[in-house]
């Protein structure tokens, strides 16, 4: 049976969450991409706002543009939307916010970003009475404490929590969802304390077969993030991170890729450091028959600066660099070279390879990298490779060797590289710096 109305299409399991959620102090919806569990604490949560004795109410997400984007606009469907005429984005004490006319007067929600180890400081100050969150499980623990304690006194203490599954035994399940299941299971708190609900996304009515074909494509069959956010499993990371590049490297290996069809190229440098070397990656964002950027990408060339590692030369690099672009405007006329993302971490070679291109004529822009979660880079390049979207040039060889080697950390409680140097992961940082700005926009 599915409930629908106002643009909401709800499957019966998804109401029978919602309505427990009604009267539940813990809200958790985890399984699948595209399941609707955030649609669902979104609404129950707006349902709860217009008779809220508390003034102020939080939501979060891994960063503060995907808190406005998936617990705000939502696909339509978010809270600007249920509010719409009577609501309006505002500032309240620096912080982003949206202001709400209810039954009750005016309510604000407070927006902020809970991925960094210092984000809790920005919801400092007030005391809230709900917290909705996505992704919970990329938030920093810090985060989650604090907003535990910005409710303390709530006048109708509520959370709703959504997440992707991740390993089994990471910290969010320890800390906070196996603990609150086993304290329900015992009689340690009331039974409506903790709702939980897990979802696939065949649980989702508006998702049709060829949708879900269409989704299910990006995934490779035998890689992590397929069981987790298509099947929508706990499951731990582990073996060959590239097992599809690793089993078969000719696949997505090319000998010639035609300047015309090369929309720009940006370039990546993972600085050395204790054992280390400084690597360059330049990857070429190719255009489709529009002349718009279609998603493949090409690493046209990598490098790794000469001398011992851990060795950092600050000339050598600057030089080499210059080299490096010199080589790749000789071998693709007329390719544009957009940016230079660098390692954010060394500022001073930053400013001196800055100095240094300018002063001899180079129109490419230096820039830090974004430097996002290694697990989320390795999931979009994956992605990339399933799509059959991710090339390297054959002369790419440390690349090759990298994406062959490079395995999950097996002792790790999240999702990490191993980085034992049993693997070149330097070059693998390159080459991700020089794409991860556009993991989100592959189109733009």
């Amino acid at each position: 049976m599915t409930v629908q109305g106002n643009g909401y299409i709800f499957g019966e399991k998804h109401c029978e969450y919602m309505r427990r959620a009604f009267g539940s102090t813990i809200n958790v919806a985890e399984g699948a991409v595209r399941a609707g569990k955030t649609v669902d604490n979104v609404f129950v949560f707006a349902a709860l706002l217009e008779d809220s004795p508390d003034t102020f109410h939080l939501a979060t997400g891994s960063t503060l543009g995907n808190a406005k984007l998936n617990l705000g606009d939502c696909n339509g469907l978010g809270l600007e939307h249920i509010f719409r005429g009577r609501s309006k984005w505002t500032r309240y004490r620096d912080n982003e916010a949206l202001c709400v006319k209810t039954k009750r007067g005016e309510r604000i929600i407070i927006f902020a970003g809970g991925k960094n180890s210092d984000s809790y400081k920005k919801i400092r100050g007030n005391s809230y009475g709900m917290w909705i969150a996505t992704e919970i499980n990329l938030h920093d623990d810090a985060i989650i404490q604090e907003a535990f304690n910005r409710q303390l006194a709530a006048g109708d203490r509520r959370i709703f929590w959504d997440l992707n599954p991740g390993a089994p035994n990471a910290p969010i399940y320890r800390d906070y969802l196996d603990k609150y299941e086993a304290m329900r299971r015992s009689g340690e708190v009331r039974e409506d304390f903790y709702n939980y609900a897990h979802f696939t996304i065949f649980d989702n009515p508006v998702i049709t077969k060829e949708r879900f074909g269409e989704i299910a494509a990006q995934y490779d069959k035998s890689s992590v993030w397929y069981r987790r956010d298509i099947l929508g499993q706990r499951c731990a990371a582990e073996g060959l991170i590239y097992r599809k590049f690793a089993d078969n490297p000719e696949a997505f290996t090319v000998d010639s890729v035609r300047v015309q069809d090369i929309r720009f190229v940006n370039v990546g440098i993972d600085f050395g450091g204790n054992r280390s070397k400084t690597t360059f990656a330049a990857s070429a964002f190719l255009a489709g028959s529009s002349g718009e950027a279609d998603g493949t990408i090409v690493v046209l060339r990598d490098h790794a600066v000469g001398g011992g590692k851990g060795e950092i030369d600050a000339e050598r690099i600057n030089r080499e660099c210059r080299e490096f672009l010199d080589g790749l405007r000789r071998d693709y006329p007329g390719v544009y070279i957009r940016y230079i993302f660098a390692d954010n971490e060394a500022q001073y070679l930053i400013n001196g390879l800055r100095r240094y291109l300018a002063a001899h004529g180079e129109t490419a822009k230096v820039q830090d990298a974004a430097k996002r979660r290694i697990a989320d880079r390795i999931a979009f390049v994956n992605h990339r490779m399933a799509e059959g979207k991710f090339r390297i040039m054959r002369e790419c060889t440390r690349l090759r060797d990298g994406l062959c080697g490079a395995a999950w950390d097996p002792d790790a409680a999240d999702d990490r590289r191993l980085d034992n140097f049993t693997s070149d992961i330097d070059i693998l940082d390159a080459m991700e710096y020089s794409i991860e700005r556009y993991m989100n926009r592959t189109n733009s």
